[in-house]
């Protein structure tokens, strides 16, 4: 028996002595982190939030096998969001469509949840109406003629069913009941009423695919209204992507399980605790990045040399040598090493061990 067959459902229940600290905590450090995050100026704000968001598009794709580029996300929420990043670039419509269904999320949280916000987000998310190679129900509830929605793994002909969600006839009705539990004025903490709402919503499963990134979007938009704000500075996504496996196994328990759903709230009170602990983490590296350009404001940096050190300020994928700078910045080999040497001589980049076409550079470190 999964849980939405039990006969109360969905009258969730939970023992608060048992998450009573725990939820304090996680309260207690959003009100630390949005503070700290307020005292600063608007561009740190700015560059912590496209860092928080541009993160959340990345790992919430990921969850489900789809790997996006990080500098089309980062340029498409820069650009929806009204920052100048420089050197932005043409993002992938399935990218476009994440990044819309997130900021829609998030930006717009006070706004009702109904089932036209819903197929909008699941448009965006698969605008040539399929899944991979597979025609999909897009833009509307799951159809009776896909069958039964199961969660499954392992190889073909030797899967493991790890939940199947109700009939696609009921969606309808289940998700009435569901709007109407989340726009309602319900007299519960709103960081439980997230952590409800991401169960309840994968539990009735919707849609023919999209449902953990949709779910997700949905958790992120109920954390703002738990913030009361539109600045992002932590990423839940990032996190479950984090605890992957251990998010998949307290969830796959929970839906096989009565209507007594501690653990599960236990659970993502902790993940949401760790993630907050991160952000905290992430705001050291934006204020490093702040300190790094403060110190490149006395420099002459021409366009190429901006780009190149916002690349590695932002975490550098591998090593920087002049083949690399050349493919990136689209100049020639000697060019590169022009630009390379100039930043040397101007003390901002510094030779790392070893020599000849091994030779590769790094930002100084800033005492």
């Amino acid at each position: 028996m999964y849980i939405y067959q039990q006969k109360n459902w969905p009258n969730f229940s939970w023992d608060i002595n048992q998450i009573a600290f725990l939820l304090t905590s996680v309260r207690h450090k959003q009100g630390k982190l949005t503070g700290r995050m307020m005292s600063l100026g608007f561009d740190l704000q700015n560059e912590a939030m496209l860092q928080t968001i541009t993160q959340d598009v990345l790992k919430t794709s990921e969850i489900e096998g789809e790997h996006f580029n990080t500098d089309q996300v980062r340029s498409s929420v820069a650009q929806k969001l009204g920052m100048d990043i420089g050197g932005s670039i043409p993002a992938d419509r399935h990218v476009e469509g994440v990044v819309d269904m997130l900021l829609d999320a998030t930006q717009h949280y006070e706004r009702h949840l109904d089932d036209e916000r819903l197929f909008g987000w699941h448009a965006a998310m698969f605008p040539t109406g399929r899944s991979g190679i597979n025609k999909i129900t897009v833009g509307s509830w799951r159809t009776p003629e896909t069958g039964a929605m199961q969660v499954v793994s392992g190889a073909m002909g030797k899967e493991l069913k790890h939940f199947e969600a109700p009939l696609s006839e009921n969606v309808p009705k289940e998700m009435d009941v569901f709007f109407d539990w989340f726009n309602s004025k319900v007299q519960l903490d709103p960081v439980l009423k997230a952590a409800i709402a991401h169960l309840w919503f994968v539990t009735i499963h919707p849609f023919d695919d999209g449902n953990g990134r949709i779910a997700r979007a949905i958790t992120d938009l109920q954390l703002a209204r738990s913030d009361e704000s539109k600045q992002r500075f932590y990423s839940m996504s990032a996190q479950i992507q984090n605890e992957r496996k251990k998010y998949y196994e307290i969830l796959e328990n929970t839906q096989k399980g009565d209507l007594e759903i501690t653990k599960w709230l236990h659970w993502f009170l902790s993940c949401l605790e760790r993630a907050l602990i991160h952000a905290e983490e992430s705001l050291n590296s934006v204020l490093n990045k702040a300190n790094y350009w403060n110190f490149l404001n006395t420099k002459s940096l021409n366009d190429r040399q901006k780009q190149m050190m916002n690349k590695l300020l932002d975490g550098f994928d591998g090593k920087l040598n002049t083949s690399k700078w050349a493919k990136i910045t689209k100049v020639s080999t000697d060019t590169a090493l022009r630009d390379i040497q100039n930043l040397e001589d101007q003390g901002v980049l510094v030779k790392q061990a070893g020599g000849g076409r091994s030779t590769s550079y790094e930002l100084v470190k800033l005492s």
